[in-house]
């Protein structure tokens, strides 16, 4: 058994449901029955066969509505891992670092690039930091301070995956000075990211090595699994650029937030629409049982 789970970014309609369950029957997917996860908000549609034409059949065929497919059993998790950048926090640190250094534009250009895919990220990632050569270090806490914010559901979803149970790690090709802060509020098991160099209260323009890019976020997902004793399907990936992908296709549930079109196009699942919580309500879980 399969479940199509339907969540609004604003409000589902009962028409809506049924207009799925329609679509479905029309795919060749046998659907079964349906039932609301939060009345107005997110519904399960449970069918028996191919979810494959299921995800066809219904991905972007509902305005506002993200749609993720999966098998029934098992889709609450038991690992989380996540990216940090425009995933887990609004912004991109270091497109925010050369902002202080005036040189935003020409860094958030390269960003662009690598997270599409276009570029090495461990190449961009060292011609990026290099340009941030001689910037005071002080300027770190600043922009965590004045930048930084949590994406709308993160804490949400961290929380109750861990008050359930799970292990929860935050991986990303940023830095640790953003990175540690960021778990610790959000409420991480741990978190793992690259490591800048500083002398003399400056930065250096190198990060240490090895750099932490999309093997290290595949590996981390794996030693996690191994170290829990876990079934692949009990993990959940998500991440919205280039360096996710790696993660992401050996996920039990790999998942694009608001991704650029190569991350997209290969992941399990994609959210274009709504926050995070749609990551709880994908396992089914109702806004009665979030811990905040």
């Amino acid at each position: 058994m399969f479940t199509a789970t339907l969540i609004a970014a604003q409000a589902l309609a009962a028409g809506e449901i049924s207009a799925a369950a329609d679509r479905l029957a029309d795919a060749g997917c046998a659907p079964a029955t349906s039932g609301w996860i939060d009345e107005g908000k997110a519904a399960d549609l449970w069918f028996g066969m191919d979810p494959a034409a299921a995800r066809a059949a219904l991905e972007g065929r509902f305005d506002g509505v993200d749609i993720v497919v999966q098998p029934s059993e098992g889709r609450a998790k038991a690992l989380l891992v996540a990216d940090m950048d425009s995933t887990m926090i609004t912004v991109e640190c270091i497109d925010e670092l050369a902002d202080y250094a005036g040189i935003k534009e020409q860094v958030a250009a390269v960003t662009e690039r690598a997270m599409r895919g276009e570029l090495d990220f461990e190449a961009a990632l060292d011609a990026r930091v290099a340009l941030l050569a001689g910037l005071d270090e002080a300027v770190i806490e600043r922009c965590l301070a004045e930048r930084v914010t949590i994406m709308p559901g993160a804490t949400a979803l961290v929380r109750t995956m861990r008050a359930r149970g799970a292990l929860t790690v935050l991986v990303s090709g940023g830095f640790t000075r953003f990175a540690e802060p960021v778990a610790a509020e959000i409420g991480f098991d741990r978190a793992i990211a690259n490591r800048l160099t500083i002398e003399g209260g400056r930065l250096t323009g190198t990060v240490a090595k090895p750099i932490v890019g999309a093997q290290t976020k595949r590996a981390t997902l794996l030693a996690a699994v191994e170290e829990r004793g876990l079934d692949a399907s009990a993990t959940l990936a998500v991440g919205d650029g280039a360096n996710d992908l790696a993660m992401i296709e050996v996920a039990g549930l790999g998942v694009a937030y608001h991704a650029k079109p190569i991350v997209a196009a290969a992941a399990g699942a994609r959210i274009e629409h709504g926050d995070l919580t749609a990551l709880l309500y994908a396992q089914g879980i109702g806004q009665a049982h979030w811990v905040v």
